[in-house]
């Protein structure tokens, strides 16, 4: 009785909790979270230090007693107890300003694909423990199509590709459901190791993963550009042990990513193989839908295309598509009983 009583206080929430982002749609405010996936603590007393971008800043630069920690591992969740904290971290950041009690809000989640029922049950769990009064489950495929406006609800073949950081997340979704889908580890992080490993095969270079990251942004695409980008790539030198920059291009960061790149385009392709022939004709006439922060990459539009056969459209601030698909769907809860996943027995 008392946790309803603070819910009728508290604001409802929609939750992206991403493997590199996590970001919170406060209902009537939009989005009012977006920040890292990480999280610092103190092994000495078990203390929470920091979340979001000051936990990223410490990256690579903590003393022993000091963990940066990622509590999600390819969309799933990897610490629960660090889960926890983040998210009842974030719970009262969104409510700070707008509530004097602790929140007790009623969320809408993403998960991702294919993801377990003891899976399922420790999303649930954690967002419970965190303050949630109440738990919805939507796979993030959908979550995302609704964010973009898709018309998910029509015998229409909608097909949505989430490119994410631990996951890529492939779908083909009509009347409410995913009729085909693939989900693969190869996403934004695999793409951060794909420039370390090259760094490191191609200039004995050793790299820290933000740097790779930063490299990514500022150079990375999978397709030829029209004009030529150089950036600096700093790290240690193995051979000399000492630190080192070099300059390097976009045609070199576009080998390194190549193989990423390929294993996504071949994934849409397989998908496509087994999708019904009504639904791949509406894709034909309708396009592809990018979201994620994958999308963001230059020209990855333009090598699916090319790989497909396909149009393909990017969407409108691709890396907020889930975080609006679930804070559409709290307004909506028609819309709503159609898509969650069934409850676990915490999931009220």
């Amino acid at each position: 009785m008392l946790g309803f009583l603070f819910s009728r206080f508290s604001k409802d929430l929609g939750v992206d909790l991403g493997t590199a982002n996590t970001l919170i749609y406060t209902k009537g405010r939009g989005i009012t979270i977006n920040e890292p996936s990480f999280v610092a603590i103190n092994t000495r007393n078990g203390q929470l230090l920091a979340v979001g971008h000051e936990a990223k800043a410490m990256l690579g630069k903590t003393p022993p007693h000091v963990t940066i920690t990622r509590p999600l591992k390819r969309g799933i969740i990897a610490d629960f107890e660090v889960t926890e904290k983040m998210l009842r971290y974030f719970f009262e950041k969104a409510h700070r300003e707008h509530s004097f009690f602790l929140p007790r809000p009623r969320v809408v989640i993403g998960v991702p694909l294919e993801i377990t029922e003891v899976e399922r049950k420790a999303v649930g769990d954690a967002v419970m423990s965190a303050g949630a009064y109440e738990v919805h489950l939507v796979e993030e495929p959908v979550a995302a199509a609704i964010g973009v406006g898709l018309p998910i609800s029509e015998p229409i073949g909608n097909l949505i590709i989430d490119i994410g950081g631990g996951t890529t997340e492939i779908a083909v979704i009509s009347l409410n459901g995913v009729v085909t889908a693939k989900s693969i580890p190869v996403a934004g992080d695999e793409m951060n190791r794909n420039v370390m490993q090259y760094a490191r095969d191609v200039f004995n270079l050793l790299l820290g993963e933000r740097v790779a990251e930063e490299v990514k942004i500022m150079a990375g695409s999978a397709v030829l550009l029209e004009e030529r980008i150089e950036v600096p790539m700093r790290g240690r030198d193995l051979l000399s042990g000492l630190p080192r920059e070099i300059i390097v291009n976009d045609d070199q960061i576009r080998e390194a990513l190549a193989r990423s790149v390929k294993v996504i385009v071949e994934s849409i392709k397989s998908i496509l193989e087994i999708t019904p022939p009504e639904l791949v004709s509406d894709i034909y006439r309708r396009g592809i839908i990018l979201t994620g922060g994958g999308a963001l990459l230059r020209g990855i539009d333009r090598a699916i295309a090319d790989g497909t056969g396909l149009g393909v459209k990017i969407a409108d601030d691709p890396l907020s598509a889930v975080a609006r698909g679930t804070g559409l769907l709290l307004e909506d809860k028609k819309l709503l009983k159609d898509v969650a996943l069934p409850p676990s027995d915490k999931m009220m």
